[in-house]
């Protein structure tokens, strides 16, 4: 299962080797299918939010400590429908979308939004495309 260590790990880690973007298009590719079939990632916070998770959500984008999400709650508002959709897209099962989801989340949005706000839709766009390049 891959968690943000090993997302941070495809980056070059502390050693400074470098971006390995096949690890990291491998590790990132739940995640991005997930948020390209949600509106982004506001449109799965704004779903997170929707369904009740809104202390979870704020406490990514908070300066304190980030709350866990379990997959149950993920899939919860999710939805069955659109986790399998994405789990198939992305060639995993949506029992490992969902894992994957809940481990990589509160650190990306908490990694993303140092202010308490996410980048535009553009920004992340263009900082995930730059990193991740064609598939």
């Amino acid at each position: 299962m891959a968690g943000l260590d090993d997302l941070l790990g495809a980056l070059g880690g502390a050693g400074g080797e470098g971006i390995d973007l096949a690890a990291l298009q491998q590790q990132a590719a739940p995640l991005l299918e997930m948020l390209g079939q949600s509106g982004g990632l506001q449109g799965i916070l704004d779903q997170l939010q929707a369904g009740g998770l809104g202390d979870v959500v704020n406490s990514w984008l908070g300066q304190g400590a980030n709350s866990p999400i379990s997959a149950d709650q993920l899939a919860s508002v999710l939805g069955g429908e659109q986790v399998a959709s994405a789990a198939g897209a992305a060639g995993v099962s949506p029992d490992d979308l969902l894992g994957q989801l809940g481990s990589l989340l509160p650190g990306v949005v908490d990694q993303l939004s140092p202010n308490g706000q996410l980048p535009s839709a553009d920004q992340l766009s263009g900082m995930l495309g730059g990193l991740l390049g064609p598939k």
